[in-house]
């Protein structure tokens, strides 16, 4: 019995990662073509978070986020998104974990201290016990480092990231960005979906054949293994 419940969570878990991704192709948030990332490189695909635009993307996006955490079994207390594409993340993830009977508080820094009424770098609630960040990609791990250092010196404890698609491919070195943060801070990174599961969606979505053997192809070239 066991087995076979395990199984089906890990079964439901994997639709959810291809719902998402099918989710981004609808919205125009997952495109295909040619595109040059910031390392010069040539992506047969494009993920642009910032065009989950509308009050019923970012319900549905935030569902997705959500449904991501729970699988994770992550410990924590509250969520914190930086500024500025991980603030609305974090309040919609907030609403609907509400939704799911799990409220918590969640909190976002400013780009610069505020001198007046209530003042200091944060808005919302006050960053205490395990925190848990919510961001669109990983990709310099920037935004990442300086969200832990903020955390950790509010005397509360960063307990992982969360983000929408791991891209899964070299940085500088060897390791991809999101692996590098997971070793240089030693906290887990949870992505809603990442390339393999693209290269899934692809494989059993009629009329998106034509662009496996592209991605496969990048993938071969500028891949990490899954570890």
């Amino acid at each position: 019995m066991a087995t076979i419940i395990l199984t089906t969570a890990t079964a439901m878990y994997n639709n959810f990662r291809q719902d998402f991704i099918r989710f981004a192709v609808q919205q125009k948030v997952l495109c295909f073509g040619e595109f040059q990332t910031k390392a010069g490189r040539l992506s047969p695909y494009f993920f642009n978070a910032g065009l989950f635009n509308d009050g019923d993307a970012l319900r549905n996006l935030s569902q997705f986020y959500a449904q991501a955490i729970l699988a994770s079994n992550i410990p924590f207390d509250m969520l914190f998104g930086p500024a500025y594409k991980g603030i609305p993340l974090a309040a919609g993830t907030a609403i609907a974990l509400a939704e799911q009977g799990r409220n918590v508080p969640y909190c976002y820094n400013r780009k610069e201290a505020k001198d007046h009424g209530e003042g200091g770098t944060t808005v919302g609630a006050k960053l205490q016990g395990r925190v848990l960040i919510i961001d669109d990609v990983i990709s310099a791990g920037t935004s990442v480092r300086e969200s832990i250092e903020l955390i950790r010196a509010a005397g509360a404890e960063p307990c992982g990231v969360v983000i929408a698609l791991d891209r899964m491919e070299k940085g500088q070195t060897e390791l991809s960005a999101v692996q590098e943060v997971q070793r240089n801070y030693d906290i887990p990174v949870v992505p809603i979906a990442t390339l393999d599961d693209l290269l899934g969606y692809l494989q059993g979505e009629a009329g998106m054949v034509q662009n496996l053997s592209a991605v496969q192809a990048y993938r071969d070239r500028y891949g990490v293994k899954n570890a």
